[in-house]
């Protein structure tokens, strides 16, 4: 391509061809999924304060174990809220367009150096803090697994198969931070 020439998929006149232009108009569909998961961000709002009222409401009459789960649900919110904001913020930024925050104050740290496989290792760390939630809840409460006369909420191939799978998303994670080593470093090469 000679020097002066605007690439292949640019006119004579500089602008795109209808071809790659749609193409990559085509990003702007993933605009209303972003909305939709602030409409679930909303949603996980409305429950993180409807089970903090629930806590308020009944701290002289939960016991400690109770009281201790319901703590576990309002992380688990939080930490599913926290995934919820990378996905939209991170997946906007990434897939559909810039959010010139460069500068502004409440930029978030993390979204200065976000690509596309930053963002999946960022997700899968997520996804394991929110299992490990999970995991957590279930072991307090699997405690009452075989005690007569009190109800347990989970068999003990629920709490295996839960922990099976915990473990699998550890792996999944390694996985993926592994091969986008491997990536990285076979560009510098």
């Amino acid at each position: 391509m000679a020097s002066g020439s605007p690439p292949s998929h640019l006119g004579a006149t500089g602008a795109m061809k209808p071809l790659p232009a749609l193409i990559f108009s085509s990003r702007w569909l993933q605009l209303p999924l972003y909305i939709g998961l602030i409409v679930a961000q909303c949603v996980y709002v409305f429950l993180f304060l409807k089970e903090l009222w629930h806590l308020v409401t009944h701290a002289f009459d939960f016991s400690e174990q109770q009281i201790m789960l319901v703590v576990l649900g309002l992380i688990d919110v939080v930490m599913i809220s926290n995934l919820l904001i990378m996905v939209i913020v991170g997946g906007y930024e990434t897939f559909v367009s810039r959010l010139r925050l460069e500068g502004h104050p409440d930029q978030p740290e993390w979204l200065s150096h976000v690509n596309a496989s930053i963002l999946k290792i960022k997700l899968a760390m997520a996804i394991i803090g929110i299992s490990s939630i999970h995991l957590l809840r279930t072991f307090i409460e699997a405690g009452n697994i075989g005690i007569v006369g009190r109800t347990a909420n989970y068999t003990e191939t629920g709490v295996l198969l839960q922990t099976l799978i915990h473990v699998v998303f550890i792996f999944s994670a390694i996985g993926i931070a592994w091969v986008d080593r491997m990536t990285v470093s076979g560009k510098s090469h």
